[in-house]
């Protein structure tokens, strides 16, 4: 039995991670059955390409290198997010989206797309990478997600809306559902309005970022010198905010225990933890949720935070 999770995040969360990654391999007796890290997901900034969560700041190619090499040493693969969901045609042609692309192109990483402009670019150009089918389509509707799953794509993942309604999970074929991941941990609102508006403003902030930086490298950048929308008033959402404690609450989520004794019967095996953007922290408490065995939770976070602390990722005094 495998139970794969796909975790966040490879550039923000880098040495956080790796600490992780580490830890599951040697101590697998802290651990539930059959974990494995499936991959880390995420983007390098400033990529123009990358949808979901706005990121800042910038890498350099060593960087870059350094990260890709840490985790495929380990046989992890990175998961591009690349689902700006309002790339134009110029945009396929981004030079550090491009450079990442190349230096990731082993036939080990992959990328989540959503755009059908740039899926087609990145099927052309780097045919290597198995690509994910991403939740930023909203495809909510059974009827689109069953369609979705005839297409050729390695991943589909389940729009969290549908987590939870199993007599409509029932409808997908046995043989698609090991293709299928889910997003454990949404903190977002059940069936929110806004969620796809929000995937196209912080697409639009992408873009206007990378701008930025290639106009005024050294100044500040206000999303609002770039649109007369107010972009950074209408992406604020505090459902961001939610702790792990709070998002147990919310229909959608899907807790260890339903995956062990619910979703890996019925024969599904992917799972994505949300958290790009959070802190230290708040992985911790999530992943020692759902990937810990209960009994050995404590002692688990504890070794974890001793390795941390080691490795300067946080320190205690």
């Amino acid at each position: 039995m495998k139970v794969k999770f796909h975790l966040p995040d490879f550039s923000g969360h880098f040495m956080f991670n790796l600490v992780f990654a580490n830890m599951v391999k040697s101590r697998p007796d802290y651990f539930r059955e059959g974990v494995e890290i499936a991959s880390f997901y995420g983007a390098f900034p400033p990529s123009l390409w990358n949808g979901g969560r706005t990121i800042g700041g910038q890498c350099d190619q060593s960087y870059v290198e350094h990260v890709i090499k840490s985790f495929n040493e380990l046989d992890i693969p990175l998961r591009f997010t690349f689902t700006n969901p309002v790339l134009r045609e110029e945009h396929l042609y981004d030079p550090f989206c491009n450079m990442v692309m190349r230096m990731a192109d082993n036939g080990l990483n992959e990328a989540i797309v959503n755009s059908p402009l740039l899926e087609d670019y990145i099927r052309k150009t780097y045919p290597s990478f198995k690509l994910t089918s991403s939740t930023c389509k909203r495809l909510d509707n059974i009827d689109d997600f069953l369609a979705e799953l005839k297409k050729d794509y390695h991943i589909v993942v389940m729009d969290y809306d549908l987590n939870n309604k199993f007599d409509l999970l029932e409808r997908v074929p046995m043989e698609d559902r090991p293709r299928i991941e889910f997003l454990s941990n949404a903190c977002c609102e059940p069936e929110c309005p806004r969620r796809k508006l929000e995937y196209d403003l912080i697409g639009e902030q992408m873009i206007y970022y990378n701008q930025h930086l290639k106009e005024h490298p050294d100044k500040p950048f206000n999303i609002n010198d770039y649109t007369d929308r107010n972009l950074s008033t209408l992406i604020k959402c505090k459902c961001r905010e939610r702790t792990l404690y709070e998002i147990k609450e919310l229909r959608t989520h899907i807790s260890p225990d339903a995956i062990w004794n619910k979703y890996v019967p019925m024969g599904f095996e992917q799972f994505k933890l949300e958290g790009r953007t959070a802190g230290n922290l708040y992985l911790i408490d999530n992943y020692m949720y759902y990937m810990a065995k209960p009994e050995c939770r404590d002692e688990a976070r504890m070794m974890l935070f001793y390795n941390l602390d080691y490795h300067g990722v946080i320190q205690f005094e």
